[in-house]
C-alpha cells in the first residue's frame, strides 16, 4: 500500500509531549523505526521515530523539520509554531594583536555593529571595562583591575583572509579633566563606593579609586540621525551617548542614579526607570540597538533585575526597554521570557543571560540568549528574531511587589498568562551551540544586508578564561532569507 506522509498538526502533541507519538496513539498503529531518510539526497536520523497509523506515517512536527534543516520554535502564548531554514557558516576570523601585558591578551567582542554604507568586512567593536579578575582573601572574593589605567575605547575593525584587524582605536574621554586619570580619558572603573564592586589593584592588596566616569562597555549602537554612538553600560546601569571622537556626550541613568556620585563633566539624565537600580551586580545595561531611521532605541538588561530581591535571580523575565529617540524618553518596555533552563543538562535559570541585540525595525529585534558555559557543556548560544508588534507594554507597570502583586521577575509563566501579559514572540535564527561554536561569551552581533549575521566573543582578556585558546574570533553566517 502507498503510505501518505503526515506531519500531526497539533502542537501540543508535536512540541510538548515528548515529542513521540507512541503505539498506543491510536488503534493500528505501529512504530516504523524501520524507516530511511534523507535530505537533500544526505542521509539523516529524525530525533523521533514515525508511527504507522492505518496506512500513514505520523512524524512529529519538530522531529521532520530539525533532519530537514529547520529551526522549530513554539510559542505557547499564542499557540503558534514556527518554522525557520538554518544558515549556512560562511566564515571564521581570528584578532591577532600583541598581548597587553603579561598574561593579559588583547581583547574585543564585547559589542558590534555594523554602519551603513561601510564596506561589508567593516565594523565597530568594544572591549568593556579591560582587563578585571577575582581574588579570594579570607574569604572573601575582590574584584582586581591588573591594568587600572586601561581605557575603554571603541575599536574600528575589519575582517580579511581569516583575520581581524584593527584599524582604530577611539579612547572614550570626557569633555574635561578626570581628576582619577588627570587627563580626559576616563578608566573603567566602577562608579560609586558601596554600590558597585571595590576596585583593587592585581594583587588584592590596595583599594584603587572610583571612577565616577568609568564605564563597562557592553554593548554599541549607531544613530545615522546625527551621526554618534549610544553605549550600553553595566555600571549604572546606563546608556552612553558618544561622539564619533570618542567624547561622551551624555548618560541616561536610572531616577535616584546621579545624587550618589559627582559626574560635572557628563550630564546624567535619570530617564530609565527608578526599579533599574535594583540590577545585579556585573548583570547590568548589557545590549543595545537603534532602528536604522533613527527614531527608536532599545536596551536589554543582562539578568533579571533583583525585583524585590535577589530570590528573582532564577526569573525567566528579563527587560527590554525601547526610547522615542527624538524626545528622548522610554515609550515601551517588555518581558523578555529566556529559555527553561529545564531542557537543558545541569544548567541555572540565572546563568542563561541577553549578552547583544540588532535593532531591525521598531518591532522586530534580534536577540543574543546564551548560557556561561563553553566549548562541549555549552548548550544554549541561540540568536533569535523577537516581534514586538503584539507584546505587552509593561513601563511603569507591575514594579512595586506591594502594589501590584508580584513584579515581573517573580512572575511564573502561569502568572504571566493570568494577567495577559504577552512577551515578545522569538523564533530561532542561529543555533551556534550546533556548529560548535567553542567560545563561551558570544556577546557581539551584527547584519549586513539583511541576510548576514556575524558574531564575535569577548575573551575577557584571557583572564580566567575557560574557554581553548582565550582569543577573539569572529563568525560569519549566511541567512537563507531576508532579515527587514
Amino acid at each position: 500500500m502507498k503510505k501518505k506522509w503526515l506531519i500531526a498538526a497539533t502542537a501540543a502533541l508535536t512540541l510538548t509531549v515528548g515529542n513521540v507519538i507512541t503505539p498506543e496513539a491510536a488503534a493500528g498503529s505501529a512504530t516504523a523505526d524501520h524507516i530511511k531518510y534523507s535530505n537533500n539526497g544526505q542521509a539523516v536520523t529524525p530525533s523521533s521515530q514515525a508511527v504507522e497509523i492505518d496506512g500513514h506515517l505520523y512524524l512529529p512536527l519538530r522531529a521532520l523539520s530539525e533532519a530537514a534543516s529547520k529551526y522549530v520554535d513554539w510559542d505557547e502564548f499564542r499557540n503558534n509554531v514556527a518554522l525557520t531554514d538554518t544558515p549556512d557558516l560562511t566564515g571564521k576570523y581570528k584578532l591577532s594583536a600583541p598581548n597587553l601585558a603579561d598574561g593579559i591578551k588583547m581583547g574585543i567582542g564585547s559589542s558590534l555593529t555594523h554602519l551603513p554604507g561601510d564596506p561589508d568586512n567593516v565594523f565597530y567593536s568594544t572591549a568593556d571595562r579591560g582587563p578585571n579578575g577575582e581574588i579570594d582573601v579570607n574569604g572573601k572574593s575582590r574584584r582586581t583591575f591588573p591594568l587600572a589605567d586601561y581605557t575603554p575605547s571603541i575599536y574600528k575593525i575589519e575582517i580579511n583572509k581569516g583575520e581581524i584587524k584593527i584599524l582604530e582605536q577611539i579612547p572614550l574621554k570626557v569633555n574635561g579633566k578626570n581628576p582619577v586619570t588627570g587627563s580626559s580619558n576616563i578608566t573603567g572603573l566602577p562608579n560609586i563606593k558601596d554600590r558597585d564592586e571595590a576596585p583593587y589593584d592585581a594583587k588584592a592588596e590596595k583599594q584603587l579609586a572610583y571612577d565616577p566616569y568609568g564605564l563597562d562597555i557592553e554593548g554599541i549602537a549607531y544613530n545615522p540621525q546625527d551621526d554618534t554612538f549610544w553605549i550600553s553600560d553595566e555600571y549604572g546601569p546606563s546608556i552612553v551617548h558618544v561622539k564619533r571622537d570618542g567624547t561622551i556626550i551624555e548618560r541616561i541613568v536610572p531616577q535616584g542614579w546621579a545624587a550618589q556620585v559627582a559626574a560635572p563633566l557628563v550630564p546624567s539624565r535619570e530617564l530609565l526607570p527608578a526599579v533599574y537600580n535594583k540590577l545585579r551586580k556585573n548583570r547590568g545595561a548589557e545590549a543595545v540597538g537603534i532602528t536604522p531611521d533613527g527614531k527608536h532605541k532599545f536596551m536589554a538588561m543582562q539578568s533579571p533585575l533583583r525585583n524585590p530581591d535577589k530570590s528573582t535571580d532564577n526569573s525567566r523575565q528579563i527587560r527590554i526597554i525601547k526610547f522615542d529617540l527624538a524626545k528622548l524618553e522610554p515609550v515601551a518596555e517588555y518581558a523578555y521570557v529566556t529559555e527553561d533552563a529545564k531542557q537543558f543538562n545541569d544548567l541555572d535559570q540565572s546563568d542563561i543571560v541577553i549578552s547583544d541585540m540588532v535593532a531591525i525595525n521598531e518591532n522586530t529585534l534580534l536577540i543574543d540568549e546564551r548560557d556561561k558555559n563553553a566549548g562541549d557543556k555549552a548548550q544554549l548560544k541561540r540568536i533569535y528574531s523577537i516581534d514586538l508588534s503584539d507584546a505587552t507594554n509593561i513601563l511603569d507597570k507591575y514594579d512595586d511587589a506591594q502594589s501590584a502583586g508580584k513584579t515581573p521577575e517573580q512572575m511564573t509563566i502561569t502568572d504571566l498568562k493570568a494577567r495577559g501579559i504577552l512577551p515578545p514572540a522569538k523564533r530561532t535564527v542561529l543555533d551556534a551551540a550546533a556548529f560548535d561554536y567553542p567560545y563561551e561569551k558570544i556577546e557581539g552581533l551584527a547584519l549586513v544586508n539583511g541576510d548576514t549575521l556575524v558574531i564575535v566573543n569577548d575573551n575577557d582578556f584571557g583572564v580566567d578564561s575557560t574557554s581553548p585558546d582565550n582569543g577573539t574570533q569572529l563568525w560569519t553566517f549566511k541567512l537563507p532569507y531576508t532579515i527587514q
